[in-house]
């Protein structure tokens, strides 16, 4: 495990470490995931739409990656876009979330991935509300909601534990 202070050009804005886990320790967060979240995570896979079991979270909290624990979501920019996965009009932190091209599957769509641990979340579009005009649409599993009030998850031992 790595506990050494971070290099202040691995800090996003909000302070948390951007360092991509080592081979040790992803391959100890890949062995704590289900066979679904391997899915989604490290294969790019996508949830059954309106399945999820975040779709209807509505406590105050935050949506962090379910691989390492980086804050990714806030609740206040949660939103029912009707398309059956949790929604959000904007990331807790510009540079918690790496844009990625895809063109898979004939179409060409902007997918969204931890910019730690470079896991699947899921995609961007230019539909949703002001102001940002975005709309993340995320899978459940790819998440883990932390109310508001508890520590964060923080399986690398960065300190990252909280809000």
């Amino acid at each position: 495990m790595t506990n050494l202070a971070p290099d202040a050009a691995n800090l996003s804005p909000s302070g948390y470490d951007l360092t991509p886990p080592d081979d040790a320790e992803r391959a100890r967060l890949e062995a704590d995931l289900n066979e679904e979240e391997r899915r989604v995570l490290l294969a790019h896979g996508t949830e059954a739409p309106f399945c999820g079991t975040l779709l209807g979270e509505k406590r105050v909290g935050i949506f962090c990656c379910r691989e390492c624990g980086l804050p990714l979501f806030r609740q206040g920019t949660k939103f029912e876009s009707g398309t059956g996965w949790p929604s959000f009009s904007e990331p807790v932190d510009e540079a918690h979330v790496k844009a990625i091209t895809d063109r898979s599957y004939g179409m060409v769509r902007t997918e969204t991935r931890c910019a730690r641990c470079d896991s699947h979340q899921g995609h961007v579009f230019p539909d949703g509300p002001p102001p940002s005009g975005l709309r993340y649409c995320i899978n459940s599993v790819a998440l883990t909601f932390v109310a508001e009030g508890e520590a964060l998850p923080d399986p690398l031992g960065r300190g990252d534990g909280r809000a």
